[in-house]
């Protein structure tokens, strides 16, 4: 047995062994972990890159894409609509015997039905006069109007790598201020209606800069954020409105506010016989602004800078926490001008909880056809509005349930974000992606 004095010079002896290993020639035969491990990324950053890559090709791409989701999304659509009608179901019957009488049962419900869409959307042939005729598309793109700011906002949130869902709390902000200003405060035409009009868009601006704040300087998701603040505006809505003395009209025990003041309404733009106002204008130059501001301001390449590779834009200077501020304030004032227009244009005689009648989620849709463009959004607003109008003219004349229209929006969305997802899913290449080198086993080894 091995006295202690002999221990402490074999494990002196085994110390010195380790320190010299350590510092053996390059030359020398050691085992060393394999290049691979050394210089494989970590899972989290693996993970965080694909799923940035798949959110680009998302809000961003070929227009042939759009094309193609709305073309697939109106023949899914055609299915519905063939499989739901009673002549089609009693010609199927007896398919073998008289194939013909199915299809043409199927072409003639189909027919009928994208024409009724059609005369309820852009053009009633079918009425006495020009005015009737044209009527359809005036209402169209008052349908239109909210979406176009709403769908604005949340492009240009995805241009910037934000992908902001909060579009209903911030119209709903922006309706509060808006209305409030609209049937409580005395004021002459125009000012009135603008001084209310630019609180919706502060309101709306402030709302979405709380989840900017958050996503700049604690890392909360904007995702996460901005669904909270949906439910906490809407009930912070529904509050006001079930409250006498806040947004309650006087004198009613209904959650609905007081019409707005003649000299806060928007005015009609071709006369009374048309619903389109002059917030459908006010949409327009939002259009132009929000190209200007992304592709002509300095404001607008940091934006987009941001969003294509926050680490790069980091890297040259750019303040990225402050950007994010920045352009989630500019988002939720595209929104909120969808918010003021809503209570000053469409729904002058009061509103409820309601009020933003889905434009905040439709909106999402909106942005994504348009492919994050100006342009493209305005285009896409159009054709939502288009659905709109027309699916009431489907559903009455046709008898057509007007959730069908619903569903070829929904279909839209699932044909423009299916292939990035599935590739990032199941960890598939991207289209015009470059592969890594493959290293040699033995090199990796050695």
């Amino acid at each position: 047995m091995s006295t202690p004095d002999e221990r402490n010079q074999y494990a002196a002896d085994a110390d010195n062994e380790a320190v010299e290993a350590t510092h053996q020639p390059a030359d020398s035969t050691v085992t060393t972990t394999p290049a691979r491990e050394k210089s494989a990324p970590p899972r989290d950053d693996d993970d965080e890159a694909r799923w940035s890559e798949a959110f680009r090709r998302i809000v961003s791409g070929n227009w042939l894409v759009s094309v193609g989701a709305i073309v697939l999304a109106i023949i899914a659509g055609s299915i519905m609509i063939a499989t739901t009608d009673e002549n089609v179901q009693a010609a199927a019957k007896y398919f073998f015997t008289r194939p013909g009488d199915t299809f043409s049962a199927v072409g003639t419900s189909v027919g009928e039905a994208y024409a009724a869409l059609f005369r309820g959307a852009v053009w009633n042939y079918r009425a006495d006069g020009f005015v009737s005729g044209i009527r359809p598309l005036m209402n169209s793109l008052n349908y239109a109007t909210p979406l176009i700011g709403a769908g604005l906002g949340l492009a240009l949130g995805f241009r910037a790598g934000l992908f902001n869902i909060g579009g209903q709390g911030q119209m709903l902000v922006a309706a509060i201020a808006a209305g409030w200003i609209g049937f409580g405060l005395d004021m002459p035409w125009p000012l009135h209606m603008l001084v209310a009009m630019i609180a919706g868009i502060a309101a709306g601006a402030l709302w979405a800069g709380i989840a900017g704040l958050l996503k700049a300087f604690t890392g909360a998701h904007e995702v996460i954020v901005t669904i909270m603040l949906n439910y906490i505006a809407f009930y912070a809505l529904s509050y006001l409105l079930a409250t006498p003395g806040l947004l309650q009209a006087a004198g009613s025990s209904n959650p609905k506010t007081a019409p707005m003041k003649e000299s806060a309404i928007m005015p009609k733009i071709l006369g009374d016989q048309f619903p389109l106002h002059l917030g459908f204008v006010f949409a327009l130059v939002a259009v132009v602004f929000t190209w200007w501001l992304l592709q002509r301001s300095r404001a607008g390449f940091v934006f987009r800078a941001v969003g294509e590779n926050p680490e790069a834009a980091r890297v040259a200077g750019i303040d990225v926490r402050r950007t994010t501020v920045y352009v989630m304030l500019v988002v939720g004032g595209l929104v909120g001008l969808a918010g003021a227009t809503q209570v000053l244009g469409t729904v002058t005689t009061g509103f409820s909880s309601d009020i933003d009648a889905g434009i905040g989620f439709d909106a999402i849709t909106v942005a994504l056809l348009g492919r994050s463009s100006p342009f493209g959004v305005l285009a896409a607003a159009i054709l939502f509005g288009g659905f709109k109008a027309g699916g009431a003219v489907m559903q009455t004349s046709q008898g057509i349930p007007i959730e069908i229209v619903s569903v070829v929006q929904s279909l839209i969305v699932l044909f423009i974000a299916a292939p990035p997802l599935v590739r990032a899913v199941f960890r598939l290449p991207q289209p015009g992606a470059k592969r890594r080198p493959r290293r040699d086993k033995k090199e990796v080894a050695a």
